[in-house]
This record gives structure tokens, sequence and C-alpha cells, in this order.
């Protein structure tokens, strides 16, 4: 028998906090989205926004407000700096938005000024990077378009996989397909497409009654929003590792979802619970300790990356252990209770998957 921290037997209602648990999603979902509203969008990085970023490491520690007045001397538009990685590594990052300026003429700018007025302090320009306006919207659709073409294979697989109903997954694509074509003749932003793209997956999972497949594109949804709307709300950049990030987010939280999934299934062929809410909690309860496990010990990691991995790679590592979090929550109080939403067809559903295997 495998190490387990919690019991099989036990008997939380986890379907009892369901209430909860939605309200608190919703909140946190609509505190992002405010926030991204209220920032006119995320805070694209150089990957998607273009422009030239140097980085700068300092031989001791300086204000932020000292960095920028020495740089007021340079002449450069649209310049920004801020602080990068750990108070203790001293590193800041400028970014020069205007691309009418060389990386060699921006370097030697800068590097004048911080000698000419910060003579104080020793520095050294550590990488600098420069991206077309035009890279960084091709990159910016082909990261949703990546993102939303993820999330649309998985409820293919989920509805084959749990419901044997391939046939429905494949009219669900091919209606999906239409309705963007359709969109992309009035010439939507891909923001805005990917986004009705998504509402149209939902919705035609409803329709079909694709319901594991519902659950687990909502819970998917659900963590990419909160991740995404918590990176807003602490004003971070979204770049592609960032993408990468929320690609691995939607993996890992799938991977939840799909062993609860895989219980609730078996449990409903032994049918020796009186009602699905109490298939769902019994399931949940027997995968309680697997969950922990694999979430604490991934947990574990990524916080080591948070706090030893330095700047290059530190929002990537936020992203993954707010996404991790909220993934292993959603796996069980977001995906299950809302394929208890259509308790009957699921039951039906199921049924008929076993009868045809």
């Amino acid at each position: 028998m495998g190490l387990q921290i919690i019991k099989s037997d036990t008997k939380i209602d986890f379907v009892g906090f369901r209430k909860i648990a939605f309200t608190l999603s919703i909140l946190l979902i609509l505190l992002g989205i405010g926030s991204l509203i209220m920032k006119g969008g995320p805070r694209y990085g150089i990957d998607f926004a273009g422009g030239i970023t140097v980085q700068v490491k300092f031989d001791k520690a300086i204000q932020i407000d000292t960095l920028k007045d020495a740089l007021g001397t340079t002449g450069l538009k649209d310049m920004t700096a801020q602080s990068f990685g750990s108070a203790d590594d001293h590193e800041y990052l400028i970014r020069i938005s205007a691309m009418d300026v060389s990386t060699d003429e921006v370097r030697t700018k800068v590097s004048e000024a911080l000698t000419q007025n910060m003579s104080d302090t020793g520095f050294t320009i550590q990488r600098q990077e420069m991206v077309g306006p035009k890279v960084g919207a091709d990159l910016r659709e082909k990261a949703l378009e990546a993102m939303f073409y993820a999330v649309l294979l998985i409820a293919i697989y989920i509805s084959g996989r749990f419901e044997a109903r391939w046939m429905a997954a494949a009219i669900m694509a091919a209606a999906l397909s239409g309705g963007i074509y359709v969109l992309g003749l009035v010439n939507l932003p891909m923001s805005l497409l990917i986004v009705a793209a998504m509402l149209i997956t939902v919705g035609l999972c409803w329709y079909l009654k694709l319901n594991y497949a519902l659950g687990a594109v909502v819970a998917l949804i659900h963590d990419v929003l909160i991740t995404v709307g918590v990176f807003s709300l602490l004003n971070k950049e979204f770049d592609l590792t960032i993408v990468a990030a929320l690609l691995t987010i939607i993996g890992y939280s799938l991977n939840d979802t799909i062993i609860v999934f895989d219980r609730i299934r078996e449990n409903l062929r032994n049918k020796a619970h009186q009602t699905f809410g109490d298939v769902i909690n019994v399931s949940v309860n027997q995968t309680l300790s697997r969950t922990l496990l694999t979430s604490g010990t991934t947990l574990f990691v990524v916080i080591a990356l948070f706090v030893l991995g330095g700047g290059v790679i530190h929002d990537f590592a936020l992203a993954l252990l707010i996404g991790v979090g909220v993934g292993t929550y959603s796996s069980i109080f977001v995906a299950s209770p809302i394929l208890m939403g259509f308790g009957p067809s699921a039951l039906q559903h199921d049924e008929d998957a076993e009868e045809a295997a």
C-alpha cells in the first residue's frame, strides 16, 4: 500500500462547501478582472510589448528614485526602471519602449548616465534584449492560441476518455471551428476571439452534455484567470516564461482533475452510494492523500525555485506557486461540484459508456 497522510475512509463533506468555494472563486476572478480593466490589460513584458530591456547589477543597494533621476539625463523616451530579483541582488531592469534607437546607443547612454550621476557605486550591465513591436504582437497571438488549443484538446480527450463520446467531441470541435471562422470574418482582435472561443467551448460542452469535459474546462479556465488576476494585482509583467508557466499549470491541474474523475467513474460503476453527491464526496476523500502528497512535493520544489532560483525565473516560479495551489483547490472544489450539477446526465452517460465497453 502506498504512503498515505490521510486515510481513504475519511468523510469530509467537500460537496457541502461548494457554495463557499464558488463564492471565493468568483470574488478572486472578479478582483483579477477588475485589476486588468483598471490597468488597461496585462502589463506586458519585453517579449510581448516590444522595446529594449537592460539589466544592471550594482555593487550596493540603491533607491529606485535615485536610479530614475540618474537615467533622466540619457534623453531616451518612455523609460522605466524597476527592481529585479531579491533585494540582496541589487539588480534592476531598465526598459525603453522607444524603437527609434539601436541597442548599442541605449547601452552607451545608460552606461554614461550611470557613470556620471552614480559615481559612488560600481555597476555592471549584465544583459540587453530587444524585441520589435510586430514580433511582440505575433508572440501574444501565438501564446493565446497555444492556451486555447490546449484547453480544446483536453476537452476532446476527456469527452472520449471518460464518456466514450468521441463523436460528440468531434461535433464540438467542428462547431467550434465554424464559430471561430465566423467570428474571424468580423476582424475581432485575437484576445477577444480567444475569449469568445472559450465561451463557445464551455457552451458546447454544456449543450452536448459533455459533463466531465465541462467540469475540467471550467476548472482550467478558473486556474488561468486567477493566476493572471493575481499577477495583475501584484503588477507583475507577462512574458513568454509566464505563458510557459500557465501551460504547465493547465497540465498539472488536469492531472489532479483526472485522478478525481477516474475515481468518481469507478465508484459510479460500483453503485455502492445512494446519490451522486455521495459518490463525489467518497471519491475526493479517497484520492485526497494522493492529491496532497503530489501537490505538496511539487510545491516544495517550486518554493525552492522561488526563493533560490534568482531573478530570471522568479516570476515563473511565482506563477507556478499560485497555479499549483489553485489547481489543487479547483480539482476538489470546482471541477467535481460542477460535475455534480449535471449528476443525472453524468450517471447515465457513465452507464452507457460501461455498456459500450
